[in-house]
């Protein structure tokens, strides 16, 4: 006869969540990857407009790059928030709660070609700082995933600050 395993459960009857984080720590590092994710989905849409509505000399290239970035954060935006459902928290996803957890700030208008470069460069070093914040987190808790997924936006957002700094020379 099959056994049957036992399940400790919280008052809601949800099953206990034991992957070796203490939960105050789970807590700390599911928001400040909500945190990370606001602002990650705060620069896909800015870089989706500048996308659409670059204009001038640099049109083309520019239009191939800025879907390039927000190609890649849009693919970026599940496995942060799958790694905060990982960790036993929702993960925000409207506006409302995105607007109180980003530091991305919205462009009003359409700016010039370049102005877009340089607004994308500081919307990924303010990504890169975002994600750098949380990982004091990561490493008291002992969450080695969300530290490994943090270096890997950290990677993605320095290189990508970096080339679009070179752009502005």
């Amino acid at each position: 006869m099959a056994r049957k395993e036992k399940f400790d459960t919280n008052a809601n009857g949800a099953p206990f969540i034991d992957i070796g984080i203490a939960d105050k720590d789970r807590q700390k590092i599911a928001l400040g990857l909500s945190r990370v994710l606001a602002d990650t989905y705060g620069l896909y849409l800015k870089s989706h407009s500048f996308h659409w509505n670059v204009e001038g000399p640099l049109f083309n290239t520019l239009h191939l790059m800025f879907m390039q970035q927000y190609t890649e954060l849009w693919n970026a935006l599940d496995d942060i928030a799958e790694r905060i459902r990982s960790l036993g928290y929702p993960a925000p996803g409207t506006n409302s709660q995105f607007a109180k957890l980003t530091s991305i700030d919205e462009t009003e208008g359409v700016p010039e070609a370049m102005e877009m470069v340089r607004l994308l460069m500081k919307g990924h070093e303010a990504v890169a700082r975002t994600a750098r914040d949380v990982l004091p987190a990561a490493d008291k808790g002992g969450d080695e995933s969300t530290t490994d997924l943090l270096t890997q936006r950290l990677q993605v957002h320095e290189k990508t600050a970096w080339m679009l700094r070179s752009m502005l020379k």
